[in-house]
């Protein structure tokens, strides 16, 4: 179990019953699901087993309920502009149909968020937030968006959010939806119908494989849920948790807010620095504090590393380099794919390039007391064959 998957399942059980419900909650205890309090919302942590997710994901597909996701519209003939200003990427320069990952950071260039930003035409705009943090990014585009002709909505409540992942994803949605998803393009999305049902169809993914998210109304979440499950069954589908959706983005290198990103770390800290266009037209929140950090020398640097024993480095713990303290862990789980544990850790630069050059012996975790060895990979730990 990785780092976030873990702190949702030691959320006590009596704030479950307190916490938002999915349109689809209802099918996760149908399946038997261990429900968990996530950010505010009753979601599924496993359904059996995380490993047995994980690998159906790498190697057919899984169904992921992502209806805790906060989905803001942002419209009116200044929106763009707005987006510009509020957040670091060029969005009036993503077309219709285009989307793009960004990040909303505070004036001294830390990372309140990272975000998607669907343009869905002209003058408006889906940004996508995460389910924690999807109430104050609200706050900030509309205070970001005053005198900007641009009006900030929160439609959470109007979507479910359906994500099928893996190789075979397309294969199992193709019969379903009058897309033709050979010309759908990564990172794009298409109003489209999925099993008789309007919905916005989006090829993106949080796992490192190809695969769709499905925006769709409420009401329709368990017909479609249903209609890919049953298309599915024959193909290896199962529906996965949030314990296997972790696994699956560490291996893949992808951040998590709280973990490898937030308000003391800029895109730069996380090897993002690409997603901030200091080249774009106007002025935009953190434009300064982001343009000196982009000249400056790295304090730190976030690095993939694979422990040697069987031991699990976890959010938060020592990396030694001589048995000196030169970092800390982020992120940290075994790898079903790669059969040993896995971590990514911010370390600083000098320990970084020295163990780059492989210095054995001389890099380890302190897990729970013992110097763990440990060496560092190039991230991201498995990269898909296209």
């Amino acid at each position: 179990m990785t780092d976030a998957a873990s702190s949702a399942a030691n959320t006590s059980a009596a704030n479950t019953s307190a916490a938002r419900r999915t349109p689809l909650t209802h099918v996760h205890e149908r399946l038997g699901a261990t429900l968990t309090d996530f950010a505010g919302w009753l979601m599924p942590l496993r359904y059996g087993s995380e490993t047995a997710e994980h690998n159906a994901v790498r190697t057919a597909a899984g169904l992921f309920d992502l209806s805790h996701m906060g989905e803001l519209r942002v419209a009116g003939p200044g929106a763009a502009e707005a987006l510009d200003y509020a957040l670091v990427g060029n969005l009036s320069g993503l077309k219709p149909g285009r989307a793009r990952y960004t990040m909303i950071c505070a004036a001294d260039g830390g990372v309140l968020d990272d975000l998607i930003v669907y343009r869905l035409a002209d003058e408006e705009f889906m940004v996508v937030a995460n389910a924690a943090n999807a109430g104050p990014v609200a706050g900030l585009l509309t205070e970001r968006a005053a005198r900007r002709d641009a009006a900030v909505t929160d439609q959470t409540a109007d979507y479910a959010l359906i994500a099928i992942q893996g190789p075979r994803a397309a294969r199992i949605l193709g019969p379903l939806t009058d897309a033709r998803l050979d010309e759908v393009k990564y990172y794009a999305s298409y109003p489209a119908t999925v099993a008789g049902a309007d919905v916005l169809l989006a090829r993106t993914g949080y796992t490192g494989e190809d695969g769709f998210e499905i925006f769709a109304r409420p009401g329709d979440a368990e017909g479609i849920w249903t209609a890919l499950s049953d298309a599915g069954a024959d193909e290896g589908l199962a529906p996965a948790g949030l314990a296997a959706r972790d696994t699956l983005r560490l291996e893949a290198g992808m951040p998590l807010y709280g973990n490898e990103l937030g308000p003391d770390l800029t895109p730069y800290d996380a090897g993002l620095g690409r997603v901030v266009k200091l080249d774009k037209p106007g002025d935009f929140v953190g434009r300064e504090a982001l343009a000196a950090r982009a000249q400056a020398a790295p304090e730190r640097t976030l690095v993939g590393l694979a422990v040697q024993s069987r031991r699990v480095a976890r959010h938060g713990y020592p990396v030694l380099w001589d048995g000196q303290p030169a970092g800390a862990v982020t992120s940290g789980s075994p790898s079903p794919t790669l059969g040993r544990p896995i971590a990514m850790a911010y370390v600083t630069p000098e320990v970084a390039a020295a163990a780059a050059d492989h210095a054995a012996g001389r890099l380890a975790v302190d897990i729970r007391g013992n110097a763990e060895p440990a060496t560092l990979v190039p991230l991201p730990f498995y990269r898909r064959t296209q």
